[in-house]
């Protein structure tokens, strides 16, 4: 009975109540609650792996770009690959897999 006391003297406790209201309270109903924090903090996440691809995208197409304006038979082979391009004396046939769109 004596210990029930003194447990129910801690819970009783003006301090004790104002800390537990204080956590349920920045827990589930301030405008920064945790459950908002995490979504914000998956958010940065997805956020910060979009930004370290688009810099390896521009780093990528710098160094293409690069290569293109100082390699002549480079930027032929960019043209022929890319935009189909031919010289006036070629023939261009075009080979479309169509098993591999039939798979997509």
């Amino acid at each position: 009975m004596e210990t029930l006391k003194k447990i129910l003297k801690i819970f009783i406790n003006k301090y004790f109540l104002i800390t537990v209201a204080f956590i349920v309270w920045m827990v589930f109903f301030d405008s920064n609650n945790v459950f908002i924090r995490a979504k914000l903090r998956d958010k940065l996440d997805d956020l910060q792996q979009e930004k370290h691809f688009y810099l390896d995208e521009i780093q990528k197409d710098s160094a293409l770009t690069h290569k293109l304006l100082t390699d002549s038979t480079e930027l032929e082979r960019f043209a022929r690959e890319k935009y189909l391009m031919k010289k006036d004396n070629e023939d261009l046939y075009l080979i479309i897999d169509t098993a591999r769109e039939k798979n997509k």
